[in-house]
Parts: C-alpha cells; sequence; structure tokens
C-alpha cells in the first residue's frame, strides 16, 4: 500500500496553491464545518472566502464570511469563545471545508449551546437536546459570532 502524505494534489488546471483546490460557489462562498478535535462532535456550519480561509491558515484561529453581515469574522471575536484551528482539510469535490478546532469555553453556538446542532427530530417535531450552557446576553455586546 503506498502513502500520499505530503504530496501535493494539484488543483483543476495544475497549480499547486491549497486555496486553488476549493470550489467556491458563485458568490465566492465555500461552505465550512467546524469540529472539535478531541471528541469529533460537529459544532457549527459557517461560510468562508477564500480570503478567510487564507486568514484562517496564517492566524491558527477560525475565520470565517458573514453573508448577513456582507464581511469576515473570527469566531469569538465579541463572544470570546474562539476556535483554535488545528487541521484544515477539504472534501473529495473541493466544494466543503472542515475545520478541526480546539473550541474556547465550550460554546461554538450564539444561542449559547456547545453546538450549533442542539435540536434533534423526534416523532415529526424537534426537540432541544443540549442545554444553554452560558446566556447569549452575556456573550454578546452588539452582535453575534
Amino acid at each position: 500500500m503506498s502513502s500520499a502524505a505530503n504530496v501535493p494534489v494539484p488543483a483543476p488546471g495544475g497549480s499547486l496553491s491549497w486555496l486553488d483546490a476549493v470550489v467556491f460557489d458563485a458568490a465566492g462562498l465555500v461552505p465550512v464545518i467546524a469540529q472539535q478535535v478531541q471528541d469529533q462532535r460537529v459544532l457549527m456550519l459557517a461560510w468562508a472566502d477564500r480570503a478567510a480561509l487564507e486568514q484562517t491558515q496564517r492566524s491558527g484561529f477560525a475565520t470565517y464570511y458573514s453573508r448577513s453581515r456582507a464581511r469576515q469574522w473570527r469566531k469569538g471575536e465579541q463572544s470570546g469563545h474562539t476556535q483554535r484551528v488545528h487541521e484544515i482539510r477539504i472534501d473529495c469535490d473541493g466544494d466543503a471545508v472542515l475545520y478541526l478546532v480546539d473550541q474556547s469555553g465550550g460554546v461554538a453556538c450564539h444561542t449559547g449551546r456547545a453546538s450549533c446542532f442542539f435540536r434533534r427530530l423526534e416523532n415529526g417535531l424537534w426537540r432541544e437536546i443540549d442545554p444553554v450552557l452560558v446566556v447569549p446576553e452575556l456573550m454578546y455586546r452588539g452582535g453575534t459570532s
């Protein structure tokens, strides 16, 4: 069995830039899933443009693009609950990115929960299964992150 470790994979067109392998949508964005590195729990889904991915790789902290605010934002810039990125991965089609992160404070969701995926479908109804760990009003002053 051969190993592909540390072998650069060319993007379509032959480029070797890691960002050239990312397939952005018509708006210049790609979905990014944040997953807790220790226990593999999926924390959130957000969007990133090329500059946000570059900033994440450069700084080591998760940076996204807010579609509602039409600007970049670093996770935790207001709440203090940052995401230290251990790895950046890309899916087989290049159209989704995964950040393996260490979530500071244990809260990733703007609702004050550990994960944005806190509702489970039960008997045709959404049931909230995760508790609020931090009251959102105590985390934010003027917005969410």
